[in-house]
């Protein structure tokens, strides 16, 4: 048995979506797909809770979601009677009636509550299409067996719990395909939640360890991993094989093609991960597994929008543990994760993500109890596998600001 999982990518819009169903008909016999929101919507639907929780106008954003996804509908199903419409009607009426309503004063709650809906109805238009085609397939809220903490945007799964959910909804692997959505859970409240941006993979390799599933195979539009994003380095080659420790490496320094989450899970059941391209199907792709160490050229990996933050005790003291203590207290209380950081005797230095809201909130914080400098809109570029004068392929004459190398790893936070 096998979990299959499609990003949003892979279904953005009405070929998408029927070539993705080509795809599930030609290697697809059992087990489970996971599905992501369509295209660009996870993003609409940010803007949309944004705008909720700012309380302005969110009519635009609402009708341009509805339309999106009632156009793919009306050219995927001739019939204007498929129950399909009833459908997504429900969950068009639900999103309506949430945002009639005054939003609370956690907006990573809000949040939750707003953006599930882009796999919501991802899942109920391909599963209905796949039906529709001939394939069957039973639909699953992955809501009623991911169980989760109150972590808004960020939650922990309760596997105990999830474990028994899972085991029932999904009880017929062998003879059934299920299709459910990726990235959402639920908490002992039964309010919708999310595992992080991205994080539909951790959904396939979660349910993968549940299930004692063979393998994972994650669908993309990439021919595997590749030593460095395409669209950034050209002819970027292929790794056809990569260990679990340098998928975790990879996926941690920001590699796009691996949520950092979706290791583990996988690891802890020797479960291996295929990624390959549903463009073109012949292709193997990559397979990460419990591989012996093997030579790798250098992986090139780059986050934008990243905040170098720069803290400094106002009377010039030393920056000991009491102070990162303190300062890892603030981070951890407004969730946010430190992709680098860099010490000397009275200065302490970060970079993170620029998570909306949350960055801003630190820097006002810390400034009470330090002096506190930033700079914005900066690179974090990553060299794994690092070689002599393999950065100079993506430097070229950029600003550094903060440079680091250890055996195998070179970063760079660049202007």
């Amino acid at each position: 048995m096998i979990i299959n999982k499609f990003g949003g990518v892979s279904i953005k819009d009405t070929a998408s979506v029927q070539r993705m169903a080509k795809i599930c008909s030609n290697y697809i016999l059992n087990g489970v797909i996971v599905v992501s929101a369509m295209g660009k919507m996870t993003n609409m639907l940010e803007s949309l809770a944004q705008a909720y929780f700012a309380k302005k106008e969110t009519k635009n954003i609402y009708n341009q979601f509805v339309e999106f996804h009632t156009i793919i509908i009306k050219q995927l199903f001739q019939d204007e009677n498929h129950e399909v419409f009833k459908n997504v009607d429900v969950f068009f009426k639900a999103l309506k009636d949430k945002l009639s309503q005054a939003p609370e004063l956690n907006y990573d709650f809000e949040y939750d509550q707003i953006v599930p809906f882009g796999e919501l109805l991802a899942t109920t238009i391909v599963s209905q299409y796949l039906n529709l085609m001939g394939q069957k397939v039973i639909w699953r809220d992955i809501r009623k067996s991911l169980k989760t903490d109150h972590t808004y945007r960020d939650a922990k799964v309760d596997w105990k719990l999830s474990e028994g959910l899972t085991k029932t909804n999904f009880n017929d692997l062998e003879n059934t395909i299920y299709l459910t959505q990726g990235y959402i859970g639920s908490d002992s409240n039964n309010m919708s939640t999310s595992l992080g941006r991205e994080g539909s993979d951790y959904t396939a390799a979660i349910l993968a360890n549940i299930l004692n599933a063979e393998k994972v195979v994650v669908w993309k539009d990439v021919l595997g991993v590749m030593c460095a994003d395409p669209q950034w380095i050209p002819n970027a080659p292929i790794i056809p094989k990569l260990s679990y420790l340098d998928a975790i490496e990879l996926a941690f320094f920001g590699a796009k093609v691996i949520h950092p989450k979706t290791i583990k899970p996988l690891q802890n059941k020797n479960i291996p991960l295929q990624v390959r391209s549903f463009i073109s199907t012949d292709d193997e792709g990559t397979i990460i597994n419990k591989f012996e160490n093997f030579d790798i050229p250098p992986v090139y990996i780059k986050k934008e929008k990243q905040v170098l933050i720069s803290i400094k005790p106002f009377d010039f003291s030393f920056i000991v543990e009491e102070n990162l203590s303190h300062i890892f207290g603030i981070l951890a209380a407004h969730q946010i994760k430190v992709n680098l950081m860099q010490n000397s005797a009275i200065s302490f230095s970060i970079v993170v993500d620029n998570e909306l809201g949350r960055v801003d909130k630190v820097i006002k914080e810390l400034k009470k109890f330090y002096n506190v400098k930033y700079n914005e809109l900066l690179e974090l570029i990553t060299i794994r596998h690092n070689k002599p004068g393999a950065e100079y392929l993506v430097l070229n004459g950029r600003k550094i600001l903060v440079e680091q190398k250890s055996r195998m790893v070179a970063r760079f936070v660049v202007q």
